[in-house]
């Protein structure tokens, strides 16, 4: 019986509700897509990068954080603006991982000075990190 007392309490996340979990995860997307916005869509893919993350651009999967800064630095993102909403958040049971899924737009001003917007989809996989704060693994 204790084992299984123990076993149980040690699987929850220091007390936090699923509610809370995906509060935050919620909170963590409304900070991440606000620093997009006034700092700049790499800035803030930067901060919000575990160390081992995955960014999908292109049809090509840029592995950890330093490789990421690195594809930042060959590409710019001077007139782009990323907004998104998330429409959708799950936990995992252990609390350490979770997704959110939901729309986005990209908009840039091309070469000829005129706004191409693309709208569409995404899903990005958070992870739990040991200071308590999320961080996307893969996006």
């Amino acid at each position: 019986m204790f084992i299984v007392l123990f076993l149980i309490l040690g699987c929850q996340t220091e007390g936090l509700e699923p509610g809370e979990l995906k509060s935050q995860i919620e909170e963590t997307e409304r900070a991440f897509a606000q620093m997009a916005s006034e700092a700049g869509i790499h800035e803030a893919f930067l901060k919000y990068a575990a160390d081992e993350a995955i960014l999908i651009r292109n049809s090509r999967a840029v592995e950890g954080k330093p490789a990421i800064a690195e594809y930042f630095s060959q590409h710019t993102d001077e007139g782009q603006t990323l907004v998104w909403e998330p429409r959708k958040i799950e936990v995992a049971l252990s609390g350490d991982l979770a997704y959110s899924f939901g729309d986005f737009t990209f908009t840039q001003i091309d070469s000829a000075g005129i706004n191409q917007t693309l709208k569409g989809n995404f899903c990005t996989i958070w992870k739990r990190q040991p200071d308590g704060k999320w961080k996307f693994v893969v996006d």
